[in-house]
């Protein structure tokens, strides 16, 4: 049988030990695909052959994943900060909610530790075949959203060496729930701590949080091709906010002219005490000219993460849902 759209998946699965490929019992909700990102090699020799030999060798191997851009959850969204940030465990409330907080980096010197970062075994495919590698981390993500929308949530994966496999069986399809952007909330404060509690009401139309995780691989001898470890290098946290034209906008734009730090937190809710919650350190960047949304004047303005010494942080998310353990 040929292969049928329908009846392609992705499925994941955390890892004990990073690198040890386990069996999935996550099936994504969404789109993607595997791409193999091995070196091919074919040299450039004077061998007196007017058409090429055919001689090549693979120097390397590496794994990759895209998940296209789809509908941000309560539920999956977790797991990419999981392979991006650091494997964190729940607080329970008494309301059965449960809270996971992830920090990146907490302090000016802190680096997370490879072994506090949740590694995943990914399998791709459709029902003629089914590829698969282990080591799975985030290098980069984003979220978007603009107001009558879902947030939605993309990912850049690496790992270590595409093989051919076979697809875990029996794996369940999650309830999930959608995160609405209209939903969300913005505040905006001068430096103090972590939540911003000044509320910029009627004012937020759309945003795009990028995400460079700083996890690199790091390829050594050591007798294999795939990479040795992963390293963190220096984190980036880029957040792009659109604004009605108003006195907010025009305070912030004054902020970025005298580079005043600010904290920026977006908070989003669901149903069953279920939220995101986003907080940035920073200072902004840019600001757009004045711009256009259906004759409403509108500005859009970049606001970079930095580490802050009165927050003592520069960036951290905390997702609220109902699972006391992530699969």
């Amino acid at each position: 049988m040929a292969g049928i759209r329908a009846l392609r998946k992705i499925q994941l699965g955390r890892e004990t030990t990073a690198g040890t490929k386990v069996g999935a019992d996550i099936i994504w909700r969404g789109t993607g695909s595997i791409h193999d990102n091995m070196d091919l090699v074919f040299p450039t020799e004077d061998i007196g052959m007017l058409v090429p030999v055919g001689r090549s060798y693979i120097s390397r191997y590496e794994a990759g994943l895209t998940l296209d851009a789809t509908e941000a959850t309560f539920e999956q969204l977790p797991h990419l900060f999981e392979m991006g940030i650091e494997s964190v465990t729940p607080t329970g409330t008494t309301d059965s909610t449960y809270t996971y907080t992830y920090v990146m980096p907490f302090a000016s010197t802190d680096l997370v530790a490879s072994t506090d970062l949740a590694t995943y075994t990914v399998e791709g495919g459709d029902n003629v075949d089914e590829e698969e590698f282990g080591f799975g981390f985030v290098r980069s993500m984003s979220l978007t959203g603009s107001a009558g929308q879902a947030l939605m949530m993309s990912a850049e994966i690496v790992g270590r060496q595409v093989e051919p496999g076979t697809f875990t069986t029996g794996v369940a399809i999650a309830d999930v729930e959608e995160i609405l952007f209209s939903k969300g909330k913005l505040y905006i404060d001068n430096v103090g701590a972590f939540p911003a509690t000044t509320p910029i009401s009627n004012q937020l139309l759309g945003m795009s949080l990028s995400i460079n995780t700083g996890w690199l691989p790091v390829y050594t001898a050591d007798g294999n091709l795939y990479f040795s470890f992963i390293k963190q290098t220096t984190p980036e946290v880029t957040l792009q906010i659109t604004f009605e034209h108003d006195t907010t906008a025009v305070a912030e734009k004054a902020a970025w002219r005298t580079q005043t730090p600010r904290i920026i937190s977006l908070l989003f809710t669901g149903t069953d005490g279920k939220s995101l919650a986003i907080d940035i350190a920073g200072k902004w960047q840019s600001f757009d000219v004045l711009g256009e949304q259906d004759g409403n004047d509108i500005v859009s303005g970049t606001f970079v993460g930095y580490y802050n010494s009165t927050v003592g942080g520069m960036f951290q998310v905390a997702i609220s849902n109902l699972l006391n353990a992530l699969p």
